[in-house]
């Protein structure tokens, strides 16, 4: 899938013959709540007892613990590893379904059954 003209020519390299050589990115996670929820939830749909949540975040212990109150999950145990952090997430088979609205933005509790719907 490489055409011969991207690859350029030894004695003279240059930009323009390598598209892809001057903007290499490297992927970023946008929302690591989405991807914790999407974890739990495949977890449970699968009848795992725990999980394993990676990257950590405030707004993940937050939200977990909101869910720890209400019931939907059991014990939190935060892993600290001197990186991004690690949650292990205790599953009572409670979640049908969980997600996030994106963006962020205030909802009044009527609102909701508007954006889940």
């Amino acid at each position: 899938w490489l055409k011969p003209e991207w690859l350029g020519s030894a004695r003279s390299p240059s930009a323009a013959s390598a598209p892809f050589a001057a903007s290499v990115a490297t992927m970023v996670k946008i929302s690591v709540l989405r991807d914790c929820l999407n974890g739990i939830v495949n977890a449970e749909k699968r009848g795992k007892r725990q999980v394993l949540v990676r990257p950590n975040s405030k707004v993940i212990i937050k939200f977990l613990q909101v869910m720890q109150k209400h019931g939907y999950i059991g014990d939190l145990e935060i892993v600290d590893d001197h990186r991004a952090g690690k949650v292990v997430v205790d599953l009572v088979g409670r979640i049908n379904k969980c997600g996030v609205i994106s963006p962020r933005f205030d909802v009044t509790l009527d609102g909701i059954e508007q954006l889940a719907s």
